[in-house]
């Protein structure tokens, strides 16, 4: 497996540096600590973690809700929430962010390095949570049932891609190089490859033309026209 690169962002500094020393002990992590205030996205967007450990009673704008908008805006990095005290009602919370895993911070170094390992590996161990804890299973299947029978649509209706994939592909289709667009946003060309990646995948597209032909036909990007 490739260098993981995983971000901690926790309250506690003391945690966040226990955290580091203990994986940066493991073969093949890069460890990054997130800044525990609203730069945290920042971070997020300069670096492009693998995984991201996210403390769910983060300050300012809360664990559960900064994890729903890293799991949302950047898909590529795998949030796994850690808790103190974990419970079934968190759990059944934390589900609902996106998060691939949801730990409590007692957890030994081996089982977080598995957890990290399998998150990029494309698992979700979260649904083991679900496994050992019949009521909240119980609780995701009646939600799911009321959503049904209430006749609403589950579909997406918009475009799958998030505000920064769409930014990049407007770049795209006028004509920009990564490296272009990488200057244009100021954000490494690393990312802009990420983003890229996740287009095609989402899109299920070939390459950049038949990505940005794709989003034109369906109007989520405005049509170019070349002179």
């Amino acid at each position: 497996m490739n260098e993981v690169t995983v971000m901690i962002i926790d309250k506690q500094a003391f945690f966040r540096s226990g955290v580091r020393q203990a994986l940066s002990e493991q073969v093949g992590f890069r460890v990054l600590e997130g800044a525990p205030n609203d730069e945290a996205m920042d971070t997020i967007e300069a670096e492009s973690p693998d995984v991201v450990l996210l403390d769910i009673n983060f300050p300012a704008l809360g664990g559960l809700e900064l994890g729903r908008k890293i799991s949302r805006r950047y898909p590529n990095s795998k949030v796994i929430m850690l808790s103190p005290n974990s419970n079934d009602d968190e759990l059944f919370e934390v589900i609902k962010t996106g998060a691939v895993a949801y730990l409590n911070k007692n957890t030994t170094i081996e089982e977080l390095v598995s957890i990290i390992r399998r998150a990029c590996l494309g698992e979700y161990p979260i649904n083991d949570s679900l496994i050992t804890r019949p009521t909240v299973a119980e609780h995701v299947l009646r939600q799911f049932r009321d959503i049904v029978s209430a006749g609403k649509v589950l579909e997406t209706v918009t475009a799958p891609l998030t505000y920064r994939e769409t930014q990049i592909l407007n770049y795209i289709a006028q004509g920009n190089s990564n490296k272009q667009i990488a200057r244009i946003l100021e954000i490494s060309e690393q990312t802009i490859k990420n983003h890229v990646s996740s287009i095609l995948r989402k899109l299920n597209a070939n390459d950049r033309a038949h990505a940005v032909a794709l989003a034109m036909r369906n109007g989520w990007i405005p049509a170019v026209v070349k002179v």
